[in-house]
């Protein structure tokens, strides 16, 4: 099983987007997805409609230790994409894992209760620094940071994230390798000379960096984002044709485009993935 976090200590940067489209996708792929949203505020769990809800979920995981995956997996309305909810309405987990001594690492240790039955995890962060987010991160295989096309929004992201990743290091020493991160450039407008001259400036930022890659990939601003929330489907669901006269490709495109590079070893079953057949829904054809 892959881990993927989608981090930021700044809020409103599209994180819950992404994990909900990246998911809905994979899941259309034919991989066996879970979504683990960690944020107090549960945007990510409330996308989907269910079809299954659990009675328990992220704080009988985190906080009780809690194993039986029939008590925390809820399953959402699109095949194979199941969630593990969002319930610490009083915020109590981070002060519970702050002083616990296991806290930043309690997640990394309950993986083996999910690796069997999941292809991949994508954890929904909340945005802003904490012991919730650095221990995602330290649970995760890859971390995947979207950043808005200003300029200010690229250095507050050296400062914030970047210091995140720098200040756990140390966990190196018990033989954790430190997940890479990457940079994701959110609600382009297609007309902006803007989020090139971005882009420009995040490669000049993290050229001294190993373990930051600038994805190729970047998200334009467009309304099939927030059309496909209110329906409760991924976006490739709903803009799976680029609509004429526009530069910008079909969403459909665009979230394989970024599933390719951020899962290059599923790229076969990520091409597969067509757009909506007639009387139907989008599927992917059988391997």
């Amino acid at each position: 099983m892959r881990v993927l976090s989608i981090i930021s200590t700044k809020g409103g940067v599209g994180k819950t987007t992404a994990a909900a489209n990246l998911g809905g996708f994979l899941a259309d792929a034919g991989l066996r997805v879970l979504l683990l949203d960690i944020d107090v505020q549960p945007t990510l769990s409330s996308y989907f409609t269910l079809a299954h809800r659990a009675p328990g979920g992220i704080y009988e995981l985190l906080a009780l230790n809690e194993q039986d995956r029939q008590r925390l997996v809820s399953h959402t309305c699109v095949e194979r994409l199941d969630v593990v909810l969002s319930n610490d309405d009083r915020g109590q987990l981070s002060t519970l894992l702050l002083h616990a001594p296991d806290g930043r690492l309690r997640l990394r240790n309950l993986l083996p209760v999910f690796a069997p039955h999941y292809d991949l995890m994508l954890i929904d962060t909340q945005g802003a620094r904490s012991v919730l987010l650095e221990m995602a991160v330290l649970a995760s295989d890859l971390a995947l940071s979207p950043v808005t096309p200003e300029i200010l929004a690229a250095r507050e992201l050296r400062r914030g994230t970047l210091q995140l990743i720098e200040d756990i290091a140390p966990f190196s020493r018990l033989g954790i390798t430190l997940p890479a991160l990457h940079l994701l450039i959110n609600r382009v407008h297609p007309v902006s000379a803007n989020a090139r001259a971005v882009q420009q400036a995040l490669h000049q930022i993290f050229r001294d960096h190993a373990g930051v890659h600038v994805l190729d990939t970047a998200i334009p601003a467009g309304e099939a984002y927030p059309r496909a929330a209110t329906r409760g489907l991924p976006v490739h669901r709903v803009e799976y044709r680029r609509p004429t006269g526009r530069v910008a490709p079909a969403a459909l495109e665009t979230i394989r485009a970024l599933a390719c590079e951020l899962f290059p070893q599923w790229q076969s079953q990520l091409a597969d993935v067509k757009g909506k057949p007639r009387g139907g829904m989008p599927h992917a054809h059988p391997a």
